[in-house]
């Protein structure tokens, strides 16, 4: 029972005054008398506070984005690209659109059934890392982004022999390229030979095919 409801019941149940109860509860006589309308006209339950929960939620995102990140979702899927929160997140900058955070759109796509659930990860103890036979077998690309001590941030390319582990080639630049990507991978070629495949992550630096959607496979 609410606080209200003691002071509205101790007067009209156990008959003591407005001017008592508002000594006693220390609340003006003004508001009392407020309680006693809202009782007389709504019961119990107009007595219940207000709840401070807001009507709308200006953060929500709109129907109609929800329906354009579910249509891309289908669009992308059916024509076999990567359709992930961090590809929708791309389409919708090239629209114009709010692009929602990838969490958001994960929530979405999962609120309406269009992510299915991982299944429960092996312990770590069963993995074992790959690494190929043979030198020149696979090299590994990525960049990284760092900080200098200036405060200024440049971008940390390399290419790396998965077999022994070797650092093919390191450099560092204000911002990777698709052409910088190219002449560090030739260079590599023209000193250690060239490799049998290459390994990279999905950035747009490595593969044009990303225009269109991010691409699933990590061999090129």
């Amino acid at each position: 029972m609410s606080r209200n409801h003691v002071i509205v019941h101790q007067i009209r149940d156990a008959g003591m005054s407005v001017t008592d109860a508002s000594r006693h509860y220390k609340i003006s006589r003004q508001r009392i008398y407020q309680l006693l309308h809202a009782y007389d006209d709504g019961g119990d339950s107009a007595l219940e506070p207000a709840s401070k929960k807001p009507h709308t939620n200006p953060r929500a995102t709109s129907p109609e984005l929800i329906a354009r990140i579910l249509e891309l979702r289908r669009t992308l899927t059916a024509n076999g690209l990567d359709a992930g929160p961090m590809t929708i997140q791309y389409h919708l900058g090239k629209e114009h659109l709010h692009v929602p955070s990838t969490a958001t759109i994960r929530r979405i796509l999962h609120a309406h059934g269009l992510i299915t659930p991982e299944p429960k990860k092996r312990p770590k103890s069963s993995l074992h890392r790959f690494q190929a036979e043979q030198p020149n077998e696979t090299w590994q690309s990525d960049f990284t982004e760092a900080t200098l001590a200036n405060g200024h941030t440049v971008e940390i390319l390399h290419w790396l022999d998965d077999h022994s582990r070797y650092l093919l080639h390191c450099s560092v630049h204000e911002e990777i390229t698709t052409q910088i990507v190219i002449d560090s991978f030739t260079w590599c070629i023209n000193h250690y030979g060239p490799p049998q495949s290459t390994q990279s992550d999905n950035g747009l630096v490595y593969t044009t095919r990303l225009l269109k959607g991010l691409d699933r496979s990590k061999n090129y």
